[in-house]
């Protein structure tokens, strides 16, 4: 079973990776790309881990888009995946990039700091 999970989740992550590039025409979707999806063990609910370019105001508004078009990527995911029951998709913002960019400006300013 856990084989079929990490099989699962790394489809759901191409196939939703897809249909936001190719197939959403809402404007209010940002640059975001699909960072990871993880799935309950009963293979029922998908969490989709976004990192989304831009500030807060534009991650708020992509947020909302992706929430607003689940739907829609749900009835996309059934026609391209062939599985007896679609999890249901919940989109959550990733700040990892961010968090590992912000940690490597602090550890470069404390390299180049001089010494007392």
């Amino acid at each position: 079973m856990r084989y079929r999970k990490l099989r699962m989740q790394d489809m759901l992550r191409e196939e939703i990776a897809s249909i936001l590039q190719r197939d959403m025409k809402d404007p209010g979707i940002g640059f975001t790309t699909i960072v990871e999806v993880k799935m309950s063990d009963d293979l029922k609910y998908a969490r989709v881990f976004c990192s989304v370019y831009g500030n807060d105001e534009a991650k708020n508004k992509t947020m909302e888009a992706l929430k607003r078009s689940r739907g829609y990527i749900k009835f996309l995911l059934g026609q391209r995946i062939k599985i007896k029951y679609m999890p249901d998709i919940n989109f959550v913002l990733d700040n990892t990039q961010e968090k590992v960019a912000r940690i490597e400006d602090i550890l470069k300013k404390v390299a180049h700091a001089p010494e007392d």
